[in-house]
C-alpha cells in the first residue's frame, strides 16, 4: 500500500487544538458551539497517526481565539490537549492544557436538586477526585460526574445559551 502525505494549509491567525483523543474533535467543536456557519475556516483532522497517542484528532480554527473558560472546558474533555495560538502564521504561544484541581463555574452539577441549579448567585464548584479516568465531585452535594457526563452537560449547556 502506498502512503501519501496530506498537507494542511497553515493558518494566519487563530488556534490549533492538538493532541486530542481520537474521535473527540466533533464533541469539542459542539461543546464550543462551533458549527461551521460562523464563517471561520475550520480544519478537522481525525484519527491522525501520533507517536504519543497512537491516533489523535486536531482542530484548526482560523480567525478565532478561545476564552479561558473555553480552554478550561477543553481541558475537562481532553486533558492531554495542547493549544497553539497562531498570529501572522507563527506560533505565538503553545500551552499544554491542564485540568485544575478545582473547577469553578464551568459546568453545572448533574444533580437536579443541587443548590447550584437553583441559586444563580452560587457558582458550581467541583474537586477533581481522579484524573484518569476523570471523576469530579460537587463541592455542595458531593455528586460524582465522569468525563462522559461532563461532555453531555457541556454540550447541552452550550445549546441552552
Amino acid at each position: 500500500m502506498e502512503f501519501r502525505e496530506l498537507r494542511v494549509q497553515k493558518i494566519k491567525d487563530g488556534v490549533v487544538i492538538d493532541h486530542l483523543k481520537a474521535g473527540s474533535a466533533l464533541k469539542i467543536l459542539e461543546m464550543l458551539g462551533i458549527t461551521g456557519s460562523e464563517g471561520f475556516v475550520i480544519t478537522v483532522a481525525m484519527n491522525v497517526p501520533s507517536q504519543k497517542l497512537g491516533l489523535k484528532d486536531i482542530i484548526k480554527i482560523e480567525g478565532r481565539y478561545l476564552s479561558p473558560s473555553e480552554t478550561s472546558k477543553i481541558a475537562l474533555l481532553a486533558p492531554k490537549a495542547t493549544l497553539n495560538v497562531i498570529k501572522d502564521y507563527r506560533v505565538e504561544s503553545k500551552e499544554r492544557l491542564r485540568l485544575p484541581d478545582e473547577i469553578v463555574g464551568i459546568v453545572k452539577c448533574s444533580n437536579p436538586t443541587c443548590i447550584t441549579n437553583h441559586e444563580p448567585a452560587i457558582k458550581s464548584k467541583f474537586a477533581v477526585v481522579s484524573r484518569d479516568p476523570l471523576k469530579i465531585k460537587c463541592g455542595y452535594c458531593e455528586t460524582i460526574m465522569n468525563r462522559e457526563e461532563l461532555a453531555e452537560r457541556l454540550s447541552r449547556e452550550r445549546c441552552l445559551q
